[in-house]
Formats: structure tokens, C-alpha cells, sequence
């Protein structure tokens, strides 16, 4: 199956751009929208970040304010992260994961992290895309990654939980009132 086959080349290949990689000059907002959607492995368009909600995730505090108009490496990093999160976290967990990150550690060590634990993800789920999977047996590689998906999904929440509580930060898991 051709469209499996793209799949897999994807999952192995396409990689963000390591932190030396990342453009060293600033950008506008409308050079960082375009620059984001290339950093990413895509399905669909809803995967993009927006400007607005590049702005929300400043609001929200994900992610320091341009400087002047112009974002640099730093913003790049956490907004190419932001791209890979949100698809399985709130807001509010991103907002504690950045937190702690930056108490720990300086934005390019969280960065190389980042990058060496997404390649590691897109290598395992390539290894589980077969791109001979008959049409009938669709159902079960779909049932297959999906059950995947919520098992680290339900481990991710829950580590992320106590990692709130052990850093003192679970006050950013509580909605807002």
C-alpha cells in the first residue's frame, strides 16, 4: 500500500530541525507559521500552529514573548515542541512540563531532549507500520496504534500528575475558576 509505505518513510525520516539548525536569525510572526509547519511530520492541516494560537500560547505562558516583533531560536524550540504536544496535551499539562523544564534545564538541553525522545517515538511507531497490510486487515493496525496511543497516553497523564506534584506545580493542572 502506497500511502502506508509514505507513512513509514515519514515516521523514520522527517525530523525538527536540531537546535544548531534552527534559523539563527529572527523571524515575523508570518515567517515563524510557515517555518513550523515544515518542522513537523503532518496528517492532516489541522496539525499547523496559527498565529492566534501562537499568541494564546504566549498569553498562556508556553512560550516568552517576541522580542520586539521577532521570534528567535528559543521560541522556535518550544513552539516545535508545542506542535508534537498538543496533539496529546492540554494547555494546562504543557504548561507544566515548560515550567518544570525551564526551572531544570537551559531551552537547548530541553530542546536536544525533546528531539532525541520524538526520534525514538517516530522510530517505534514506523516499526509498527506495515506498509503490506492487507486492506482487510486495515482495522486492526488502525486498533493496533490507537490502543497504543491511549496506554501512553493514560502513563503520560499520570506521570505528568505526580511530576506536578513532586515539583509543586499542581496548581497548573487545576482549571482556572
Amino acid at each position: 500500500m502506497e500511502e502506508l509505505a509514505e507513512l513509514k518513510r515519514q515516521l523514520a525520516e522527517q525530523r525538527p530541525d536540531s537546535w544548531d539548525k534552527l534559523p539563527d536569525i529572527p523571524l515575523y510572526m508570518d515567517q515563524v507559521v510557515g517555518y513550523l509547519a515544515r518542522q513537523m511530520v503532518s496528517v492532516g492541516d489541522g496539525d499547523a500552529l496559527t498565529s492566534a494560537m501562537i499568541n494564546n500560547y504566549i498569553k498562556d505562558g508556553l512560550v516568552e514573548r517576541a522580542n520586539g516583533k521577532k521570534y528567535g531560536q528559543e521560541h522556535l524550540a518550544y513552539l516545535t515542541a508545542i506542535t508534537a504536544l498538543k496533539q496529546v496535551m492540554s494547555v494546562r499539562e504543557m504548561k507544566v512540563l515548560t515550567t518544570v523544564g525551564r526551572e531544570m534545564r537551559a531551552p537547548q538541553r530541553q530542546y536536544e531532549y525533546f528531539c532525541q525522545y520524538l526520534d525514538q517515538a517516530m522510530a517505534d511507531a514506523a516499526a509498527h507500520v506495515d506498509e503490506d497490510t492487507p486492506d482487510e486487515n486495515l482495522p486492526k493496525l488502525v486498533l493496533d496504534l490507537a490502543m497504543r496511543g491511549y496506554a501512553y497516553g493514560l502513563a503520560c497523564h499520570r506521570a505528568l500528575a505526580v511530576l506536578a506534584q513532586r515539583t509543586g506545580h499542581e496548581d497548573l493542572l487545576r482549571k482556572k475558576k
